[in-house]
């Protein structure tokens, strides 16, 4: 990328000390400069047709920015037009160049030091890496609650208001409720780090894993975030000034600015508009659909085709995860043909390259990879010697096959689409609403979809994105009741009935505000939320 953006270039090897952490860094910095020079470029291209700036205002949503554009166009006065011009530049921004870090991958880099400090795990590094750069942006913690990760992040100065109150990097959470916002929020709150964000992802409606929860829908858990937000931010408010106080930082008396934002299964601009405007949200996310679009995401060819071509039984719920975390998954990808044709030659499992989700042990202590060929060939000797009846054998079988190599198989089609390496086999990821799309796509179409200027819909009778989660919290639910009757590991059935009351709840909830959601489509939508009931309850 240094050679791309003719940047010079110092290499930074394993043999320092700090490399992982310093190749963030590095890296970050690189695209913070670049960013800021394509900014600058883009503010000073003329207002002509299909240049940068022209493109970035005709991609705009209708508000008030996007009123100033369409007066400059129509102005005939040249110094009144220019003025506006001025006006729009000045008035251009970019996003944050944000970072995730998946909090439960931990590995130590360097496993023959045991006593090797928490700094330099695979998420603390990533963390300093990050901490260290120039960026003014967020980190997105998913994955779940790590206290250790949390109390490292006090290390870093720039977490902390600064002289006018200003945090230059903030700490967003992915989460799947409000008690595990307020759980989180408080923990963090105490170490004097104030959570900007709370992304509500639905559980099973999104690409990429599934942290499944006990059959809570996404409509009731913003409405609570709706409900109780002014009193998240107060307690944690109380909490934070009490923290900051002690280690003698600056903070105001006000609570600074808490965005609730969500994201899973969105397909239409009435679902969009419904999120936003109804739960009262900072944003919604879209994801897989953003697959399809070439300018957004690196997806080789071959992949954009099986991506298209996909039918429903293409994109399935897997256990392809060596973190143990249901994962969506490509079924016709080439990585799970190269998983397949290795269990085939009698050689399953991975040579395990990278190590990140080295997050099991063997008998030995040792960190282990489930989707390494180390460990499935000594799982499934083990496996062979146990006296498990026939069914549980096989789908104890499947289970340690299943796993794949998502360190190096996601970055797959990126590698082939920047010529990086081609002796690659990508995994993809998307979420069941990419069944919805089925064209390639600009970022122009996609921008347009998103805001209701046109629809890239397939399929226009596309189910409603609370119906389509509802379907998938029954579907696992009924996977948990097929794994119980095998006598496999799996929900209690106390848990269970827990899911079932829950899922009734939501659909409860959702027909009392049906008119809200579904409009003239209301009595469909009532219709196909009685149907659903009746199933659970039978």
């Amino acid at each position: 990328w240094c050679e791309k953006f003719s940047e010079p270039y110092e290499a930074i090897t394993s043999r320092i000390n700090d490399y992982r952490a310093e190749r963030i860094t590095a890296y970050l910095n690189l695209i913070d400069k670049h960013v800021k020079r394509q900014v600058a470029e883009l503010k000073s291209s003329p207002f002509v047709e299909n240049s940068e700036i022209t493109r970035y205002y005709e991609l705009l949503p209708d508000g008030n920015l996007k009123g100033v554009y369409k007066n400059m166009l129509n102005e005939m006065n040249p110094k009144i037009k220019n003025e506006l011009q001025n006006q729009l530049r000045d008035a251009v921004t970019f996003g944050n160049i944000d970072v995730n870090i998946m909090t439960k991958l931990e590995s130590q880099r360097d496993e023959s030091i045991p006593s090797s400090p928490y700094g330099f795990s695979d998420a603390a590094s990533a963390l300093r890496g990050y901490a260290n750069s120039n960026l003014h942006s967020t980190v997105v913690f998913s994955a779940g609650f790590n206290p250790h990760l949390y109390g490292y992040i006090a290390k870093f100065p720039d977490f902390f208001p600064d002289q006018n109150g200003e945090i230059k990097k903030k700490i967003c959470l992915k989460v799947s409720d409000y008690r595990s916002a307020e759980v989180q929020g408080k923990y963090l709150a105490k170490h004097g780090l104030w959570v900007s964000e709370y992304r509500v992802e639905s559980p099973l409606n999104c690409g990429g894993h599934a942290f499944v929860n006990d059959g809570q829908l996404l409509g009731p858990i913003l409405e609570e975030f709706k409900q109780r937000k002014d009193e998240l931010i107060n307690t944690l408010h109380t909490f934070y000034q009490k923290a900051l106080g002690n280690i003698k930082k600056i903070c105001l008396d006000a609570p600074k600015k808490v965005l609730v934002t969500a994201q899973g299964g969105i397909g239409t601009h009435d679902e969009h508009n419904f999120l936003i405007n109804n739960y009262e949200l900072a944003g919604a996310g879209w994801g897989s659909p953003f697959l399809l679009v070439k300018e957004a995401t690196n997806v080789d060819d071959e992949h954009l085709q099986k991506l298209i071509n996909a039918k429903e039984d293409d994109i399935f719920l897997s256990q392809s995860s060596p973190l143990g975390v249901p994962f969506w998954n490509l079924r016709t990808s080439k990585s799970e043909s190269a998983r397949l044709e290795r269990i085939n030659n009698g050689i399953p499992g991975n040579i395990c390259v990278k190590g990140y989700a080295k997050v099991n042990k063997d008998d030995n202590g040792k960190p282990v990879c489930k989707a390494s060929r180390e460990y499935q060939v000594e799982a499934l000797k083990k496996l062979a010697e146990s006296n498990l009846p026939k069914e549980q054998l096989e789908a104890a079988r499947e289970d340690i096959l299943s796993k794949a190599c998502i360190c190096t198989d996601l970055a797959g089609s990126a590698m082939l689409v920047k010529n990086i390496d081609t002796n690659v086999n990508p995994a993809l990821c998307p979420g069941p609403n990419l069944l919805n799309f089925k064209k390639l796509m600009s970022l122009k179409d996609i921008t347009d979809h998103i805001y209701g200027r046109c629809s890239m819909l397939a399929n226009n009778e596309r189910t409603h994105m609370f119906i389509s989660e509802i379907r998938l919290q029954i579907n696992y639910l009924l996977d948990d009741l097929k794994k119980s009757a095998l006598g496999l590991p799996g929900r209690s059935s106390q848990k269970i009935s827990e899911v079932k009351e829950n899922i009734l709840s939501g659909i409860e909830y959702y027909q009392r505000i049906a008119k809200d959601i579904a409009k003239d489509q209301h009595e469909k939508f009532l219709a196909t939320l009685s149907a659903l009931r009746d199933e659970i309850r039978g």
